[in-house]
């Protein structure tokens, strides 16, 4: 259930934002996605669309994370199975399941199956960690108050990857 709160605050906490970003002092929200058992921070302007997952159209000879091929309002994109990209285990079918339209912004029409959709994340509610994941579409590491880990995604090093590019087998 969500929480009340009186127009009186509402408008207040509206106010002081827009103080903050006045001042600069805005910070820069982040998307919030679960891969398998990972969980990823993304820009929002990297970020396509989120949608459930459509129908999906196989593919032979791909790789096993390759999900295949979705029409997208007109649009064809090629759909890979994150967690399984990354030696995860296969994202299993379900109503949460999303996907993430990640290329267009890069001229590529991709989309992520991911898990979830988590919402935004505020960074300075983060604790960074000083290791570093050796993928290189995996940037800082961030713990949050509940213990878990967040990545920060790359997607720019994910769609220049070969091994993300070449899903024949």
């Amino acid at each position: 259930m969500a929480k009340r709160i009186s127009l009186r605050e509402f408008q207040k906490g509206l106010v002081e934002r827009l103080a903050s970003a006045k001042r600069g002092g805005v910070t820069r929200a982040l998307l919030g996605i679960q891969a398998g058992l990972e969980y990823w921070l993304l820009d929002l302007g990297d970020a396509g669309e989120i949608l459930p997952t459509p129908a999906l159209t196989s593919v032979p000879l791909t790789r096993p994370w390759f999900d295949g091929i979705a029409n997208i309002r007109g649009s064809l994109y090629a759909v890979v199975d994150f967690s399984a990209f990354q030696g995860g285990e296969h994202i299993p079918p379900g109503s949460n399941n999303r996907l993430l339209l990640v290329g267009a912004r890069f001229g590529i029409n991709s989309a992520l199956r991911i898990n979830r959709a988590l919402g935004l994340r505020n960074p300075e509610e983060l604790e960074l960690q000083e290791d570093r994941d050796l993928r290189p579409w995996a940037g800082e590491q961030y713990v949050d108050k509940q213990g878990r880990i967040w990545r920060r995604l790359l997607l720019r090093n994910l769609l220049a990857q070969p091994a993300f590019l070449e899903i024949g087998i």
